[in-house]
Formats: C-alpha cells, sequence, structure tokens
C-alpha cells in the first residue's frame, strides 16, 4: 500500500507543479469484461468482472488534466470445453489494486484518456468446474505480485456531476512467474464500462 500512496503524490504534486486551476474528487464503478493477451493464452475466453474506486482530476487548463486513480480491478479469463460432453469449465481470477496515472484530454464534457498504470495483486484463484464438480484453489504464489501496464479510453464528464467511459487496459507483464520465454507470454487485457461522479472543483 505504501507503493500506492506513493504514486498518488507523485501525480499530485505533478498536478500542483503544473499550476493546476481546478481539482475534483470522485467515484468511479462500472463492469469488465477480461481475457488474457499474448501467445501463451491460447483457448483463454473472455468473463465478466467488476472495477472501482476513487479518482482525483488535475485541470492544467481547460483542455488537459491529469488524473489518477485507486481502483480494485477484477481480472482473468475462462475456458470452457463442451466437446466430450463433460462440461468443463476452468476459470482464473485475478484481482488487483491498480493505480493508472492517465492524461486528460478534454472537449467540453468530451474526454480521452492515457496513461501508464501499475497494479497489485490482491488475489488468485483457480477454479474447474466439470459436470457439476467444482474444485478451487489458491494460486497467488504462481502470479507475479506486480502488473505494468497502460490504459487508454473516452469518455463524457460534467465537471461536477456524473459521467460515463470506456477504457481498456493492457498489460505489459508477462503475469505467470513459470514462464521463461516469451512464447508463453500470458498478459492481461480488459474492457471497462464505467459510470463516474464527481465532487468539488472551483
Amino acid at each position: 500500500m505504501k507503493k500506492v500512496f506513493l504514486l498518488l503524490g507523485l501525480a499530485v504534486g505533478l498536478a500542483g507543479t503544473a499550476q493546476a486551476q481546478s481539482a475534483h474528487f470522485g467515484i468511479k464503478a462500472g463492469a469488465s469484461l477480461t481475457n488474457f493477451t499474448g501467445k501463451g493464452s491460447d483457448g483463454a475466453d473472455y468473463k465478466f468482472g467488476f472495477n472501482g474506486g476513487l479518482v482525483a482530476n488535475f485541470a492544467v487548463n481547460d483542455a488537459f488534466s491529469v488524473q489518477p486513480e485507486v481502483l480494485f480491478s477484477m481480472k482473468g479469463s475462462k475456458v470452457t470445453d463442451n466437446s466430450t460432453g463433460s462440461n468443463y469449465t476452468g476459470k482464473l481470477k485475478l484481482n488487483y489494486i491498480d493505480v493508472p496515472v492517465l492524461a486528460h484530454i478534454n472537449a467540453g464534457g468530451l474526454f480521452f484518456e492515457l496513461g501508464p498504470q501499475i497494479g497489485f495483486l490482491a488475489s488468485a484463484n483457480a477454479s474447474v468446474d466439470v459436470s457439476g464438480q467444482s474444485i478451487s484453489q489458491d494460486v497467488k504464489d504462481q502470479i507475479k505480485s506486480v502488473d505494468f501496464g497502460y490504459a487508454a479510453g473516452l469518455g463524457y464528464q460534467v465537471a461536477s456531476g456524473p459521467g460515463i467511459g470506456l477504457r481498456y487496459n493492457g498489460g505489459f507483464t508477462d503475469i505467470s512467474k513459470g514462464n521463461t520465454s516469451n512464447s508463453d507470454a500470458v498478459r492481461n487485457g480488459a474492457f471497462q464500462l464505467y459510470l463516474t461522479y464527481m465532487f468539488g472543483g472551483k
């Protein structure tokens, strides 16, 4: 958690140095459609999850702002195979504390966003369901604890009040501790649709 607060402190300092003319703080929550990317993700399919947390937006001018966030993000993937009649479903559920720091290009209420993101693994669970029989196991020790990536998206946000956005999170990091070759790389990927509500500001 110290790393989270350090990153937020750096983002706030950057906004202050840029002589931000206003600051807004808010909350956000939404649904995620997540999967794995990379050469080692063959057979993986999308699963639904949740994302939500806290947002701060520091305006440098009317067209540009810096937005750090602290988010709880459900990620992972599933595999389904009914070809043998066994109704097999496997899921890998990964929960992260994500800290993106995004540049916002603002055009009225419309915005475009892009920036780096670091994620801290909170939990990891693998489950298998075969013909109604379920088994699950904690696999946190097999997943890297830090995930470096990026976020990019667009949306509409009023200065103080509600907003909506669509974002893609992509990972740079191979999440598996056991992979030793790029040919087996597995990376996080997530589409996130969310609602926000911002408070404060001038």
